[in-house]
């Protein structure tokens, strides 16, 4: 007869086997969460439910009476919704030219997981994007465009080539430190995310980025060209590492700049005085 101790390990057991091979380490998230919303100056935390899974995000308004639409940002490889390299300037300074953002958690492992290992989380990161999208739209916003970095860019960028009914509601996407991946095939690969995205695109590097994405440049602009994108945009910025270190400004009117004339507001929304 088993012993209770050994049933106990059976059921655990069991447990482990039935969960995901490769799930976002959820236990992180939420001391991220709790960290973020105590020390949270600018914007609002708030929860959206992606999938059977809630996951945390910051929101923060326009600070301007015309709205010019929705920004959704998805950070980098490890990182979180205000990570202070390239996510937080964005998050904080793109409100001030109309633009609402809703910066949310994207899936993350261990500290030590190489890139490969990430692959699998792609799925779960295109559910975490569907309600981000479905929050915007709960909030009266329409315009809406993605701006993401190095991990998070290649899981936009793969998440737009996929082409879900939610999908279409994303009127632009921008692409920070996009890399390449060994395999073409895995959804890592960006050049070929980009060859199936006809959506205007600004595809965004730094002068000193990381070898992967200077030396892909060209290969992305031959799959923005395979795609017909005559709305690509390719822009290296002089003396920009892969975090913009230094150059805040300059990325944030970079962007800014972009959507502003590709993603205009269909109908610039004003707010009424108080």
């Amino acid at each position: 007869m088993a012993t209770p101790r050994l049933i106990t390990l059976f059921l655990l057991t069991t447990c482990l086997w039935s969960l995901p091979a490769t799930a976002s380490d959820i236990l992180k998230e939420q001391r991220w969460a709790s960290q973020l919303t105590d020390q949270l100056v600018i914007g609002e935390p708030v929860r959206l439910q992606a999938g059977a899974r809630e996951i945390f995000a910051i929101y923060t308004p326009a600070a301007t009476a015309e709205r010019r639409g929705g920004v959704i940002l998805l950070h980098g490889m490890g990182a979180h919704p205000d990570w202070p390299e390239v996510i937080a300037p964005l998050r904080q300074s793109l409100p001030e030219s109309g633009w609402a953002t809703l910066s949310i958690q994207m899936p993350i492992l261990d500290n030590e997981a190489e890139i490969a290992r990430y692959i699998p989380l792609f799925p779960e990161g295109y559910e975490r994007i569907n309600a981000a999208i479905a929050y915007l739209q709960a909030q009266g916003i329409h315009n809406i465009v993605l701006v993401a970095h190095s991990l998070g860019a290649a899981m936009g960028s793969a998440y737009l080539a996929a082409g879900s009914p939610e999908s279409k509601n994303v009127r632009a996407f921008v692409g920070i430190g996009m890399n390449q991946y060994a395999d073409p095939a895995a959804p890592i690969h960006t050049p070929a995310s980009l060859a199936k995205i006809t959506a205007p695109v600004l595809d965004l590097y730094g002068e000193l980025d990381n070898e992967g994405v200077r030396a892909s440049a060209q290969a992305r602009a031959a799959a923005a060209k395979t795609a017909g994108n005559k709305a690509y945009l390719q822009v290296e910025m002089p003396g920009a590492d892969h975090f913009f270190r230094g150059l805040d400004t300059g990325l944030v009117s970079r962007v800014g700049s972009w959507l502003s004339r590709n993603a205009p507001a269909t109908e610039v929304s004003v707010q009424p005085p108080p």
